[in-house]
């Protein structure tokens, strides 16, 4: 199975947290690798409160998401090089500062790397996979199961579709984008793909 490296701008406010998590939640699904989801949400969603609390509101970010090896590659990368995250103890009843311990409990690993024009804080999960890299189709026995079979799996897959759709419809709406011009293009997308296989 290929699993191709995606990345995703947004902008680092609260109401991106949900819509982030859903569009991960998807990708694993079909990427085969629900059983780290719920593990890569609380990455996704900490690294972004990280950058929300300790860069700002409104900071321009991104998401980007790979496979390295057998561990599931999760980065977010913001423009401040000087707000680097730290572990720091926190007590019993503290509510904050607890995001980074967070990911360093869940991640396998994790770090923080300086480029020119930005700062990349990132964590692994490890997937169980033997090697992520071997070339398509030489895993013959790999199947992509969103929901299981069978009416009641079809309509698991269905409702997952239409809540990660209407993450990303809700998020272009915020950002000034059209919805129905993007669902448009989607279309247009399938419709060629589809083209091409059958072709």
């Amino acid at each position: 199975m290929r699993r191709k490296p995606w990345d995703l701008a947004f902008t680092a406010e609260p109401e991106e947290v949900a819509a982030l998590r859903r569009i991960m939640k998807l990708h694993l699904g079909i990427w085969g690798l629900r059983e780290v989801a719920d593990e890569a949400q609380l990455c996704v969603s900490e690294l972004v409160a990280n950058v929300i609390t300790h860069v700002g509101h409104g900071t321009p970010a991104t998401l980007a998401v790979s496979m390295n090896d057998a561990y599931l590659r999760i980065e977010v990368h913001d423009p401040d090089t000087r707000a680097l995250p730290t572990l720091v103890q926190v007590g019993a009843d503290c509510e904050d500062g607890r995001g980074m311990t967070l990911v360093a409990a869940v991640a396998d690993r994790w770090g923080v790397e300086l480029r020119a024009d930005r700062k990349v804080t990132w964590c692994e999960l490890a997937t169980g996979l033997a090697d992520s890299t071997l070339p398509a189709g030489s895993i013959a026995s790999t199947h992509v199961v969103i929901g299981g079979s069978g009416p009641l799996g079809m309509a698991l897959v269905e409702k997952a579709a239409v809540d990660v759709i209407a993450g990303v419809l809700h998020w272009l709406r915020a950002h000034g984008c059209d919805p129905d011009e993007f669902l448009d293009r989607a279309q247009t997308h399938f419709e060629a793909e589809t083209e091409a296989r059958l072709g």
